[in-house]
This record gives structure tokens, C-alpha cells and sequence, in this order.
């Protein structure tokens, strides 16, 4: 339909997470007919860049730029004896905007998922497994979603590593300004057992 370069373009966009053909057409086209020269550059440069000089850091799992190790984990004033569990990376920013977690990360790439294929050696689990039995870790807080998914990997990282270190679990609750009556049971029972004395 398209010429190929065109075509190319459109199944580049397409790969993208929730991107259906009519949006990566959309995309494709901003790029061709709204990019100047100089915007076309910098888009592909960032491209480049990223693909260059972004690596995952040899002990979390998130994020770093040309380096093995992250800022968080090199960071000497956080606390390297507890590590935060969480499904992916946009998790870690999400608790690093709250400011209020002190200690460090580890990056699952996902949940446990038989259905879809996922078991734990599909995920980064062998590696925390291992931060905890060699580094005398203090705790380890899981926040995996509140998903069936979440809850299986959750139960499966407490079984591993409840020999080795205090395994915790972040509450869930009620929003903060919603009305009991607007939540559903799973969000009203979770404010329950994540209560904590008045």
C-alpha cells in the first residue's frame, strides 16, 4: 500500500506496547510531514543514544548510563540492607517520586504468569535470591501489583527467601479521598489487614 520505507516505519511504530496500526500510521506520518530536518536528527540520535548508552545495572536491574551500576545502588546513603521488590522499572520511579524509601531496588521484569507463559526463571529472581543469601540483607518488601499475578509472585519470593531475611509486604488500602462505599472488596480487605495501630 505505502512504500516499503513507509511500511517499515508504520511496523516500527506497531511494536510498541498498546500502539494498534491506525496510531502507528498517525505516528509514522507526524514523523514524515511535522518533523524538520533538526527534530528528525535529535529523534534519531535519541534512538541512538539510548540504544548505546543505556544498560541494566548489574545489581537491581534498573536503569543505568554508561556504567555497571545505577545511581541508587551506588548511592552509600541509602540502605543497601533493605531492597524493595518491584514488577518493573516505571515502579522504582513511582516510589523514588514519594521520596519517603530509603533503601534500594530489584527489578523483576514482570510477575509470575503461568498462563501467559512466565514462570520465575523467566523473571530477575535468581539474582535477588542471591543479593539476599551473600549480602545479609535486613528485609525485603515485595510490591508487586495487587493482581492475581502479583500475589502468586509475592507468596513464591516470601517461600525462597524467608530462610534468609524478614519478607514484608506493602499495604493496600482505600485511596485517599475516596468514599468506602466507591471501593470494591479486594481494595476494602487489604485496608483491613494493612491497619495499623491509632
Amino acid at each position: 500500500m505505502y512504500p516499503k520505507k513507509i511500511e517499515d516505519l508504520i511496523h516500527s511504530f506497531s511494536m510498541l506496547s498498546g500502539v494498534g496500526k491506525r496510531s502507528a500510521e498517525r505516528y509514522a506520518f507526524n514523523v514524515i510531514n511535522k518533523f524538520s530536518d533538526e527534530q528528525l536528527d535529535e529523534f534519531i540520535n535519541s534512538l541512538i543514544k539510548v540504544k548505546e548508552g543505556i544498560k541494566k545495572c548489574s545489581i537491581c536491574g534498573f536503569y543505568t548510563e554508561d556504567k555497571d551500576i545505577c545511581d541508587i545502588c551506588s548511592n552509600p546513603l541509602r540502605d543497601s540492607k533493605t531492597i524493595l521488590v518491584v514488577e518493573n522499572v516505571k515502579d522504582v520511579i513511582a516510589f523514588e517520586r514519594v521520596g519517603s524509601f530509603k533503601g534500594v531496588y530489584h527489578v523483576l521484569n514482570g510477575s509470575i504468569s503461568p498462563i501467559n507463559g512466565i514462570g520465575p526463571d523467566e523473571l530477575n529472581i535468581e539474582s535477588l535470591k542471591e543479593r539476599v543469601k551473600n549480602g545479609s540483607i535486613n528485609e525485603v518488601i515485595v510490591a508487586t501489583s495487587a493482581t492475581v499475578e502479583g500475589e502468586a509472585t509475592a507468596l513464591y519470593l516470601k517461600r525462597i527467601l524467608e530462610d534468609f531475611t524478614t519478607v514484608s509486604r506493602i499495604a493496600y488500602g482505600m485511596p485517599v479521598g475516596s468514599s468506602i462505599e466507591y471501593n470494591d472488596e479486594t481494595t476494602i480487605l487489604k485496608a483491613l489487614e494493612g491497619r495499623k495501630k491509632y
